[in-house]
């Protein structure tokens, strides 16, 4: 399959004259290196555009140094420019929870770290007020989404206003962009001011009090002001209650948060895609390549996932540490089988297929199809999660569409096997409600996904064994996890499958002790794993857990929270996960002894009695040893621990 430098947007002079273009209409500036597929962000903003009828140029990882010449090549749009900053959040990509550098940046040429800057949604969006100030920056992508309001900075340990404020850009637009991205686009068109163009849903943006569009209504939520939270952390708790229902609302209210003397006005979110919508994106004409230019560079987010196909959007889950429902939302866009098979028949036409897909799967493995049986109920509803504390019963938890589309990509003749790479909720393949067809259905998924689906490990993220830190997490009792495995070992007997379940854990989560990792410790050792999937917590922006960590109080009940800060504390924590590794043994003893639970000694290290460590060993051991993963990529640091998948799909 032989591309042409058309088949891509264009990001030089010279491929803007190859399409016959004397100028653009819309110039995106993306921290990403240019890949021309559907799960990258920048190439599904572009090509909607495109497909809108717009001239559009992108121009990926820009020089941010010197005379700028990057952000000149080009010259000025006709409509405005758009910054993508990334798939996954700039500080994240660089930095573990230890805030050391990261081994490689997935999203760069060969994983080099000197391609974007910190925060590239600030960066970009000054050059290009500095060089034209008049024309319109409209922020957007993961970083923007997810600054759009007072948030938490773990990296500058501060409280940041919303990104518009530091950044001098118009707009933002948070979430997926497809629908707000068109909308702005005919606006601007149409002669429209940038300062004028108030009232698009799923848009951000600053005001005076008296040009609020509209005024303060008496149906808009008016949040603790800026000064008022740096002055109160229970003032920023109670803000991201409001804001976490907001976001996972079908009819939202409008927020409004004051800033000095400005105010920072969030309009509603669009309804969830149609099928038709989200199959539309998904259907564009990408080249499912990165851009010619980087010569067979190597690009370790690409290589993640160019077999895989997202068959949709959306997680109604609702975990504390997870971006997805803030930028995503609750609710679940499924595509067509039509597209899904469409999209199969793609990757199979790449040159070095071999006839496996890595994932067909999403936010999650198993929500495909899944909606609320009463929608006028989903539509008063302010629930961050379906399925937690319980799932809810008006929850349709039917499997049949799932497995119907996992047989169907099978059936293909190009297709020797298709892989379930996704987190799968083992809570909903447990889950008995009074539909008898939904229940047979999960076990017929079961059964499906262990025999037919799973490249020898199965990954799945139970987080914690401590049902106190769960419930915090908004994740299932462990004891489910424990029923979980017990049907996966007896599906593999019976066929005879050699295969292992990988569980992922958190250390340091706010509400975790140093005593409920020691139990953790015990428990695993119990079911026979040494843990290789895990990570240490790292405060991300707009999380219910981030917030709790940095204010110390539960956004939803105002209860003080413990949570491990300290280097000191979060190594404590940590190094419970390797309790198998003869370096570990002298710290966990030593830590059992002070927290008061010598009673674990022997159930972790049964041979006791015979251990004089020498004084000597493990004395320079220090928190560089241990390595840090982050839940936001998939892409591996090290050969036995893995970053983790809640942004990969997000734009």
């Amino acid at each position: 399959m032989s591309l042409q430098l058309t088949d891509f947007l264009p990001t030089t002079k010279k491929e803007i004259e190859l399409r016959g273009w004397n100028d653009v209409d819309i110039i995106l500036f993306s921290g990403d290196a240019y890949v021309d597929h559907p799960s990258f962000g920048a190439a599904v903003i572009g090509r909607t555009l495109e497909a809108a009828g717009y001239k559009v140029a992108i121009v990926p990882q820009p020089d941010w140094h010197g005379d700028y010449r990057d952000f000149k090549k080009l010259g000025r749009p006709r409509l405005f420019f758009g910054i993508s900053p990334g798939c996954m959040d700039s500080m994240v990509n660089k930095y573990t929870a230890a805030r050391r550098l990261r081994s490689e940046d997935a999203y760069s040429p060969d994983g080099r770290h000197d391609m974007r800057p910190e925060y590239p949604t600030i960066v970009y969006s000054k050059i290009l007020k500095e060089l034209y100030p008049d024309v319109p920056v409209i922020l957007g992508g993961i970083e923007a989404s997810l600054r759009r309001l007072t948030h938490y900075d773990y990296w500058q340990d501060s409280l940041r206003k919303c990104i518009l404020c530091d950044s001098g850009g118009d707009i933002i637009i948070y979430g997926m962009g497809e629908k707000p991205i068109v909308e702005l686009a005919r606006r601007l068109e149409a002669g429209q001011s940038i300062q004028d163009i108030k009232d698009i849903p799923q848009t951000v943006y600053l005001a005076n009090k008296q040009n609020i569009e509209g005024g303060i209504r008496e149906s808009d939520i008016i949040l603790n002001s800026h000064e008022e939270c740096l002055r109160n952390k229970r003032a920023e708790a109670e803000n991201y209650r409001h804001i976490e229902e907001q976001s996972n609302m079908m009819h939202a209210q409008r927020l409004i948060q004051q800033v000095g003397n400005q105010y920072v006005v969030v309009n509603p979110p669009y309804p969830p895609m149609t099928t038709d919508e989200i199959d539309a994106s998904f259907d564009l004409p990408y080249a499912r390549q990165p851009h010619p230019k980087y010569k067979g560079k190597r690009i370790p987010a690409f290589e993640m996932i160019k077999f895989s196909v997202n068959i949709h959007r959306g997680c109604f889950g609702g975990c504390a540490f997870c971006t997805i429902s803030a930028h995503q939302g609750k609710f679940i866009a499924c595509r067509s089988k039509e597209s899904i098979l469409k999209e199969v028949k793609k990757v199979c036409q790449q040159p070095d297929f071999k006839g496996y897909l890595s994932d067909l799967g999403g936010p999650s493995a198993n929500m495909y199809g899944m909606h609320g049986r009463n929608t006028k109920a989903c539509e008063k509803c302010k629930r961050p999660s379906c399925i937690h504390p319980q799932i809810c019963p008006n929850l349709v938890t039917n499997h049949s569409k799932l497995i119907d589309i996992y047989r169907s990509v099978d059936a293909l003749p190009e297709i020797k096997k298709s892989f379930i790479g996704s987190g799968v909720r083992y809570d909903l393949l447990l889950h008995r409600g009074k539909d008898e067809e939904a229940n047979k259905s999960a076990q017929e998924y079961t059964r499906e996904l262990i025999c037919n689906h799973v490249s020898g490990r199965l990954k799945v993220a139970p987080e914690h064994t401590s049902d106190r830190v769960l419930y915090l997490m908004r994740k299932p009792s462990f004891r489910q996890f424990e029923e979980f495995k017990r049907i996966f070992d007896k599906i593999n007997k019976e066929g005879n499958l050699r295969q292992q379940i990988i569980p992922y854990f958190i250390s340091s989560h706010p509400g975790c002790h140093e005593e409920d990792m020691a139990e953790l410790a015990v428990l695993t050792k119990k079911l026979d794993f040494q843990l290789e999937q895990v990570q240490d917590f790292t405060p991300t922006p707009m999380t219910i857990a981030t917030e709790t960590w940095y204010t110390g109080y539960d956004p939803y009940t105002l209860e003080p929270v413990f949570s491990a800060k300290t280097p000191k504390e979060k190594l404590a924590q940590r190094q419970y996960f390797f309790w198998y590794k003869p370096e570990e043994r002298r710290g966990i003893e030593q830590s059992l002894r002070r927290i008061g639970r010598t009673d674990l000694i022997p159930k972790l290290f049964p041979n006791t009695g015979g251990y004089t460590p020498s004084p000597y060993h493990n004395a320079n051991r220090n928190i560089s040893s241990y390595h840090d993963n982050n839940r936001t990529n998939k892409h591996s640091e090290k050969p036995k621990e893995e970053k983790r998948g809640r942004h990969r799909r997000n734009r």
